[in-house]
């Protein structure tokens, strides 16, 4: 048997390729959107991939099962499973609880694990010529090395109204089947530490059932009320284009048929595209882009969280133009895709070019945590952290809105006050700032070092009791 795991740090997503040396078969399990990372595996192992599954429609990233499709002619495994309002609307071969996909000598055993939505399947491998007995689970977003999935995605990202208690008491039950498994089975989920599938996601890649059914906070519980009250508590907010995702993976996404490969534009080109209303995303450093940057640009520094903040801060109609070296397009146009933002409009390579045209520029102001504490009363602090980090400790006196929502919430910004902007470090406070220029927001400022040198300093904070839903109100 042949083993893989393709692990994509951006969005912090597994996918998997699984292969039968005996007959050359393979099958790629929950694979992302650009694909040539499988199709070179394929062809190093002399596989051909034949077979495609996933576990349920994904809300975190576009899937690539699609695009694989059309470049091997593998069939496409998907979940019957849910009902009516869960099923794809595209070709595939439907799969049942109970139902076995033979790849090969190998076998695959569908479980449905209905809880993070409930079309969710996990697969149950066995590779048959080795041993009778299962040795691998592919559990999706169902369970996680440490955590399990949450359910209130489609509630609180997808706007389908009562579903999160309904799909926390499916998990319960689901658990039931994952917790009567043999414990030598090794657990091989969709995603690791830093995915918003979760709350408390592992950072090592894999685990077992007896270790998860021995650490796994969601299995030391057996009471189903407790069990729903605790798994639906604290979980972070979903960002904004977990929505867009479900709908184009439900409907099936556009196959792009190779990589995008956006132009670099004259001066005159970015002027007209900027006119013409597009975005303009500045990917250097925070303290860069304070330094100097294009009126209007919104700053998504080029790092391992770039895709998930493009998709929390651009939207899926209007194009965009980013200002980025050369050597990285290729790269961020992969981190882009693999959430359907497509519609990048073209780049510029760096600021410099910009400066020499005698384009206009503007900075974003520093203010210190000596200089607050010296004029506390001259500033609104405005913490952009997540609720639950606020709620854990915040500097007394400080609003909360998180970064992601600084948009939608533009009514509780003052404006005859100055606005002191902060996160616990840094970069999702350049994020917010840069948005609230773009708005005509002039009364804004950073805090250098942010909350942690704050907290650091020994100074006093508060603690808060907000909840998801009244952040997301």
């Amino acid at each position: 048997m042949f083993f893989t795991r393709v692990y994509e740090k951006g969005l912090a997503h597994a996918s998997y390729m699984i292969g039968c040396q005996a007959s050359g078969e393979a099958m790629v399990i929950d694979p992302k959107r650009d694909i040539d990372e499988y199709l070179q595996i394929a062809e190093e192992e002399n596989l051909r991939i034949t077979h495609i599954a996933e576990t349920h429609i994904h809300a975190d990233f576009l899937s690539g099962s699609r695009e694989l499709a059309a470049a091997t002619g593998a069939k496409m495994y998907l979940s019957d499973e849910g009902g009516a309002d869960w099923q794809y609307q595209f070709d595939h071969e439907p799969l049942k609880d109970g139902d076995s996909i033979k790849v090969g000598n190998l076998r695959f055993d569908v479980m449905h694990t209905p809880g993070h939505t409930p079309e969710h399947i996990s697969f149950l491998l066995t590779d048959t010529p080795a041993s009778k007995h299962a040795t691998m689970i592919f559990t999706g977003d169902f369970v996680f090395v440490g955590d399990v999935g949450r359910p209130d995605l489609l509630e609180k990202a997808a706007g389908i109204v009562g579903t999160r208690e309904a799909g926390a008491k499916q998990m319960f039950q689901s658990l039931k089947k994952f917790s009567a498994l043999p414990d030598h089975v090794q657990v091989w989920p969709a995603h690791g530490a830093g995915s918003a599938c979760g709350k408390a996601l592992g950072a090592v890649p894999n685990s077992t059932v007896g270790y998860e059914k021995l650490s796994n906070w969601a299995l030391q519980i057996d009471d189903e009320a407790e069990f729903v009250r605790q798994l639906l508590a604290g979980q972070p907010e979903p960002p904004k284009y977990f929505a867009m995702m479900k709908k184009l993976n439900k409907v099936g996404p556009n196959v792009l048929g190779e990589l995008p490969h956006p132009a670099r534009l004259t001066i005159g080109q970015f002027e007209k595209a900027k006119a013409d209303g597009h975005h303009i995303v500045d990917t250097r450093d925070k303290f860069a882009f304070a330094g100097g940057h294009v009126p209007g640009s919104i700053n998504i520094q080029d790092n391992k969280a770039f895709s998930t903040w493009a998709g929390w801060v651009l939207d899926y109609e209007t194009p965009f133009v980013l200002i980025a070296p050369s050597a990285r397009i290729e790269e961020l146009t992969r981190e882009l895709i693999r959430i359907g933002l497509d519609n990048i409009h073209g780049y510029v390579t760096d600021i410099e070019r910009l400066v020499e045209s005698s384009h206009e520029f503007e900075t974003l102001d520093q203010v210190t945590v000596d200089e607050l504490l010296k004029n506390r009363e001259k500033y609104q602090v405005l913490d952009v952290r997540g609720y639950t980090e606020y709620n854990s400790g915040h500097i007394p006196g400080a609003m909360n809105i998180p970064a992601g929502y600084i948009t939608d919430a533009l009514e509780r910004i003052p404006e005859n006050k100055s606005v002191v902007i902060h996160c616990a470090s840094g970069d999702r406070s350049s994020i917010a700032a840069s948005l609230l220029q773009s708005k005509g927001y002039s009364n804004i400022a950073n805090l250098t070092g942010g909350f942690q040198e704050y907290a650091q300093r020994g100074q006093r904070v508060e603690t808060a009791e907000l909840d998801l839903d009244t952040v997301l109100a």
